[in-house]
């Protein structure tokens, strides 16, 4: 099992290579030629770009956007950097926050709801809240605005992460878990050294669906509205916004084809290599025929000054993982003593929530009346419809499709850049298509809306399955192949468990993902014309436009509150469900 290599590692071993650190110093390549100077002028360019994003900057100055072609790269490389920068925030925040919920059983129950919440606040709620504030905190400057926009980045980016790392953690096989513990590893070292490592194939493609995922709420994201006044920074997404109100066809098109180079760019030079470099860490008995490749991540193992160099510091890391001291094993509690905990806790829980009722049932009739509360849950029912709907046909068309892709790792490379491309197409630049047939054709703007909803969020199913069936061992598919398993029963005895935990993952996700975007597609504008669908995501669109913060707050809090209510009550059970009897021990 190559996951449990570094779990099986004897105690005495544990110890710094000196052999390995480059004490003469390394000789350059060829190779090392063409690697030095790029790296040194990408750093370049980043420093560059940036500079150029801190510029001075105050609430109500306008900064242009340039429809021309010419500066679709500038654009796109500030766009990136500020995905990235998310990126790198929400796999910090999903390392802590999804072990805690994974090995705490109180912090589960109180993290997984609220990670339910998160993911069910719209975009815009987040960028009312937190624009003002990253604006306080650098005044007259544009670093604030930057922050803001990669906050709103990372909350599209990071519950999906989270989700997956969390349902990784908990299903990590027993005998693996039982390995950890003869070799007496303390949670850091059993974290670092195999729950990682497990998790690593499921969590890097859910962090490819996050980077793609975010180009969809990018055009949101880079035209803020504060104090009534719109900030626009330079970007992609500034760049569709102005290209949509101006009704520029030309420009969206260059927009289209910035965005397929760059995601074919960042992923050969980012994520093509990482999943390659990953593939090591499945889990299995036997080696497998077909392992991902990629040409970077082979030219950067065939490079010698690049390779020593990075040599110490993966020794570093390696010892202090090693030196982590070890702490005894705690004893379970006894069981009067864990009864009095859940009683303390559920007991705090019950008074909270009474106190939370309470102080609602003050404040709804108050500031809006019982006719619009019921006017705006019925309007949330008939977009959980829709979303319920639209997840139940991308789970019966993606879950094949992400089998047959993830079982097979040289399409799963032809595939991977064709699907991030379709992940991160912002659902914005099919309205003019949409709004124009439907006004022609006079077609329903609830049904024929409704698909835009999930064209963001239905990949998240896709990558979360690919990644789940990429992560099947080999031995376990010999042993089908052996025992004759064919058609369906392959798939009930098989791939269906396997890929079942990272599915509901994906769903999870993919339903929420969809309310989100239906603040977007149930409003839908294309120059002067608007088409308005009913729901609870129009609802939200309008009272932001008109700038009504308590309307704005009903919304999201009903939003919330049927979010959590439908996964509480359906995903979770079957989430439980895979952790239980679903698991590949």
């Amino acid at each position: 099992m190559r996951a449990a290599r570094t779990a099986a590692r004897p105690a005495s071993a544990m110890t710094l290579d000196l052999r390995r650190l480059p004490l003469p110093l390394p000789v350059p390549n060829r190779r090392d030629l063409l690697a030095l100077p790029v790296i040194i002028a990408l750093f370049f360019i980043v420093s560059h770009a940036g500079h150029q994003m801190s510029v001075p900057y105050r609430l109500g100055q306008r900064i242009p956007i340039s429809l021309s072609p010419l500066y679709l790269p500038e654009y796109g490389l500030y766009t990136v950097l500020r995905m990235l920068a998310a990126l790198v925030v929400s796999f910090v925040f999903t390392l802590g926050y999804a072990w805690l919920a994974a090995h705490n059983r109180y912090a589960e129950r109180l993290l997984v709801p609220v990670l339910d919440v998160l993911q069910s606040v719209p975009i815009l709620g987040y960028l009312s809240i937190t624009v003002t504030g990253f604006m306080a905190l650098f005044p007259d400057s544009l670093v604030g605005v930057q922050l803001a926009v990669i906050f709103a980045v990372f909350t599209s980016q990071a519950w999906n992460m989270t989700f997956s790392l969390y349902q990784s953690l908990k299903t990590v096989p027993r005998d693996l878990q039982e390995a950890a513990t003869l070799y007496r590893l303390n949670a850091w070292q059993r974290f670092w050294k195999l729950e990682l490592p497990f998790a690593m194939p499921g969590l890097l493609w859910n962090a490819m669906m996050s980077m793609s995922g975010g180009w969809f709420f990018v055009v949101a994201s880079e035209a803020i509205t504060v104090g009534g006044q719109t900030v626009t920074v330079p970007g992609i997404g500034s760049y569709i916004a102005q290209a949509i109100a101006d009704k520029d066809l030309g420009a969206i098109a260059w927009a289209i084809g910035a965005m397929i180079v760059i995601i074919l760019l960042y992923d050969t030079l980012l994520f093509r290599p990482i999943v390659a470099w990953a593939d090591k860490f499945k889990f299995e008995m036997s080696a497998s025929g077909e392992a991902p490749r990629s040409a970077v991540l082979d030219f950067i193992r065939r490079t010698r000054a690049l390779r020593q160099l990075a040599v110490i510091p993966a020794a570093l890391w390696d010892l202090s993982v090693r030196l982590a001291p070890r702490l005894p094993e705690r004893p379970p509690a006894p069981p009067a003593r864990r009864r009095w905990g859940d009683g303390l806790f559920y007991t705090a829980i019950l008074v909270f929530s009474i106190w939370a009722l309470v102080g609602l049932l003050r404040v709804l009739p108050r500031d809006f009346g019982w006719p619009m509360v019921g006017h705006v849950l019925w309007l949330g029912c008939v977009t959980g419809f829709k979303v319920f709907v639209l997840v139940l046909l991308s789970a019966l068309i993606w879950v094949p499709i992400g089998v047959w892709v993830g079982l097979r790792p040289r399409w799963a490379q032809a595939v991977q850049p064709l699907a991030q491309f379709l992940a991160a197409f912002p659902a914005n630049l099919l309205f003019p298509l949409v709004v124009v047939a439907i006004v022609h054709w006079h077609l329903s703007v609830n049904v024929f809306t409704a698909p835009l909803m999930i064209l963001g969020s239905m990949w998240y199913i896709l990558f979360s399955v690919v990644g789940a069936a990429s992560g099947i061992p080999t031995d376990m598919r010999e042993a089908a192949q052996n025992l004759g398993l064919r058609g369906w029963l392959l798939w009930r005895r098989l791939y269906l468990p396997a890929i079942f935990p990272g599915f509901i993952t994906g769903a999870i996700t993919a339903s929420g993902g969809a309310w989100n975007a239906s603040i977007v597609a149930e409003v839908v504008a294309w120059g002067g014309k608007t088409l308005v669908a009913t729901g609870l995501g129009a609802f939200i669109s309008q009272a932001t436009a008109q700038g009504r913060s308590a309307q704005i707050a009903l919304g999201v809090g009903v939003m919330s509150l049927l979010v959590i209510l439908v996964n509480r009550l359906f995903w979770h059970r079957l989430y439980e469900l895979s952790v239980r009897r679903v698991r590949l021990d």
